[in-house]
C-alpha cells in the first residue's frame, strides 16, 4: 500500500511539502496547484496507507506527515534514498 500511496507525483508533492511543516488544506491547495477534489482524493489515499494524520482546527482539517512516515517508506523502497524526513 505503501508503494501505491508514494508512487504519483502529486502524493510525493504532498508528502515533501508536509515533511516541512504541517498545513491545512487551503495551504497546500495553494502549493500544489491541482483541483480541490483532486486534492481530496490524494490526501485521502496518503491518510489510508498510513502517511499522514490530521487533525481538525475548528472548521479547518490540518494534514501532517506521520511521525513513522520516513522509515516505512525506507522500508517499502530498499536502497532506495527516501529524502521526504520529519
Amino acid at each position: 500500500m505503501v508503494l501505491q500511496a508514494v508512487a504519483d507525483p502529486i502524493r510525493w508533492a504532498v508528502l515533501a511539502t508536509l515533511a516541512q511543516s504541517p498545513r491545512c488544506v487551503c495551504r497546500l491547495q495553494d502549493q500544489i496547484p491541482i483541483a480541490g477534489n483532486l486534492l481530496s482524493y490524494h490526501l485521502k489515499v496518503l491518510r489510508e496507507a498510513g502517511l499522514v494524520t490530521t487533525s481538525r482546527r475548528g472548521r479547518w482539517v490540518d494534514y501532517a506527515l506521520a511521525h513513522d512516515a520516513p522509515e516505512r517508506m525506507r522500508a517499502a523502497l530498499p536502497g532506495a534514498q527516501v529524502a521526504v524526513s520529519a
